[in-house]
């Protein structure tokens, strides 16, 4: 059986270049699926499968460096 991979928001932060406080957001009013493990700060952590699904409907088909257009919206 495969392992799903877990990120946190902090890493979904860098790798996409914007704010902690944006990946919250989006968790908040539904966009990115995320389960809170606890924590003062809402420890969350989001499926590698989730992220993707988020990335692709937001900007279709990815390619290298349209990551960077999620920023702005």
């Amino acid at each position: 059986m495969d392992q799903e991979e877990w990120l946190t928001v902090q890493e979904i932060a860098d790798h996409l270049r914007v704010n902690e406080s944006t990946v919250r957001r989006w968790i908040k009013i539904g966009d990115l699926r995320a389960f809170n493990v606890g924590g003062r700060r809402g420890g969350y952590r989001i499926r590698r499968s989730d992220f993707d699904r988020f990335v692709e409907d937001r900007l279709g088909e990815p390619t290298p460096g349209q990551t960077l257009a999620l920023a702005a919206t």
